[in-house]
């Protein structure tokens, strides 16, 4: 089925997430499927969430009340994790999108994952990895709609430096083009974007780069060249004696 195609349910921790964030994450679901089934999980009667009202009306999501039956107990956790399985046992969809920060929407996850349900994750960078990576994607609210607006003030992308600083993205980058590279080394974008993609949650946006193959030339590691609309690229040479053995017949970025 086409992402265009999913059927989306989109489940809101709106004691964790940001009213104000509601219309880029409803337009990045759009990218992907139609979101019919809109909930947002809190206790209403809080001014903690008076933010919220105007965007439920306005996005037609509905609220789920849930009292706070404990000092210190977040309720609205469990019934957002109850109706999530009700849902995936009404098999009526493709995909869930969870709004929240709170790692304990691990397991929750890692369930809908196993029955080969799409989980789109969206929350602030203060999110523990643990959810992060469990997400079939997962998106940082703070570069989330900044970029496509054209707004870069506010995400800063990452420079070279902190790129290569970060080993578990080198070695994703790496990994990808090496499984993907034909004998001289080149490997077609696309190719990387799908091993990329079958990863986990990875997403460009969220180092603030648009497109994957802006981060990629943003780490220096790799040749790039285009034809047309084509991109290939390949891992630069580590020493100079592997940089005069690949320097010959394979075209250089352009």
């Amino acid at each position: 089925m086409a992402d265009a195609e999913l059927r989306l349910a989109l489940l809101i921790d709106a004691d964790n997430a940001p009213a104000s964030k509601i219309e880029p994450i409803l337009t990045e679901l759009a990218r992907h499927g139609v979101a019919n089934v809109r909930r947002a999980y809190g206790n209403w009667k809080s001014p903690h969430l008076k933010g919220w009202e105007a965007a439920l009306h306005a996005h037609a999501i509905r609220p789920i009340q849930q009292f706070a039956y404990t000092s210190g107990k977040n309720a609205s956790d469990m019934a957002m994790v109850i109706d999530a399985m009700d849902l995936l046992y009404g098999r009526t969809l493709d995909g869930v999108a969870i709004v929240s920060s709170d790692a304990d929407f691990t397991p929750l996850v890692m369930r809908l994952r196993h029955e080969n349900l799409r989980v789109f994750g969206f929350g602030e960078e203060k999110t523990p990895e643990p959810f992060v990576k469990a997400c079939s994607t997962f998106l940082y609210l703070e570069k989330l709609g900044v970029l496509d607006n054209g707004d870069t003030g506010a995400a800063r992308p990452k420079t070279a430096a902190q790129l290569r600083g970060d080993a578990t993205l080198v070695q994703l980058l790496r990994s990808a083009v090496q499984a993907s590279a034909d004998e001289s080394g080149w490997t077609h974008l696309g190719a990387v974007g799908s091993h990329v993609g079958n990863q986990g949650s990875f997403d460009s946006r969220n180092y603030g780069y648009r497109k994957l193959s802006d981060l990629i030339e943003a780490t220096g590691l790799f040749e790039v060249r285009r034809t047309g609309q084509a991109v290939e690229l390949r891992e630069l040479a580590t020493t100079p004696a592997r940089r005069s053995r690949r320097g010959g017949g394979g075209g250089g970025a352009t």
